[in-house]
């Protein structure tokens, strides 16, 4: 087992961060953490990193204590936290070489590890690392936080800020890491994003809703989804909420996603409805939930 978390917990004043959270992550395994702003995330990873002190429970990294061991796990983990933190002053290949000899070795000894990674920036070697795109800076950090080929890589809210084709592109490099053997604990607010992880943990309000395979969790969404759409989407919204046998009413894009009480549910009485109220252009089709239906779902338990 590369991660095995037991009933931690971490408070700041009287903010609860953490509550009683436990989940184990196999070795060579990528593994998520999903949730919204403030759910923990980044206390859980600080926690695992050695860069702060749980209040209670306890956690171990490839078998080491993240208390007693600290100095053992630093040597063993790459971590990438969710703000840009290299030296912006620095060039590309003089912080890749100041991580490189902090660790006791080489960009050319574990060249082969970053090197689908690095050959992306190596032409702007020579540039600061503070004047790099954003796509760019999350290349390097990586290249970083690998360069001594670490056994766990942590990275918290690795893609946010970063466009669409760099987030797809990053994701796709940790396919790669992850068939050479490295364990992967990755934090992420988007919700399309889980769907790429072999497992995931839905965190709320600094507690585990629930862990399981991306797969697995849609499966047991309790009961059908529907995509509502019409001319007024404000109005639409509260109209649905209104409605007397409404479960659940979100946006969703361009649509509403909407649940209803009965088992029965028949979608021409939602549209009657929906006349009633004088909306127009009415569309109401089926639909497969997500993984954020499915923690929408969960966070109303």
């Amino acid at each position: 087992m590369s991660i095995s978390v037991q009933n931690i917990s971490k408070s700041y004043g009287k903010v609860q961060a953490v509550h009683n959270v436990s989940f184990e992550v196999s070795e060579g395994e990528l593994f998520g953490l999903i949730g919204p702003d403030g759910a923990g995330k980044t206390s859980i990873f600080r926690i695992l990193t050695t860069l702060l002190l749980p209040d209670e429970g306890s956690a171990t990294v490839v078998g080491d204590d993240v208390v007693k061991d600290y100095k053992n796990i630093r040597n063993h983990v790459g971590y990438m936290p969710g703000r840009f933190s290299l030296y912006q002053d620095l060039s590309v290949e003089e912080n890749l070489k100041f991580f490189a000899t902090i660790f006791g070795t080489t960009i050319e000894e574990n060249y082969d590890l970053i090197k689908d990674i690095y050959v992306q920036i190596e032409p702007f070697k020579k540039r600061r690392a503070g004047d790099l795109s954003g796509g760019m800076k999350q290349k390097l950090a990586l290249s970083c936080a690998l360069i001594h080929k670490p056994k766990v890589l942590f990275l918290d809210e690795p893609t946010t800020g970063v466009d669409p084709v760099s987030r797809k592109e990053f994701w796709e490099m940790l396919k790669r890491l992850q068939k050479k053997g490295i364990t992967i604990l990755v934090s992420t607010p988007y919700m399309d994003e889980a769907a790429l992880c072999d497992r995931i943990a839905l965190l709320q309000d600094g507690q585990i809703l629930e862990i399981d395979t991306p797969q697995n969790i849609t499966d047991r969404f309790p009961t059908k989804l529907y995509n509502v759409k019409t001319e007024s989407t404000y109005q639409l919204i509260q109209d649905l909420k209104s409605y007397s046998h409404m479960h659940s009413v979100y946006p969703f894009g361009e649509w509403v996603h909407y649940t209803d009480k009965r088992m029965d549910f028949n979608p021409t009485e939602l549209e009657k409805y929906l006349e009633e109220k004088k909306h127009h252009a009415i569309k109401i089709k089926h639909s497969e939930p997500t993984i954020e239906d499915a923690f929408m779902e969960l966070s109303k338990l």
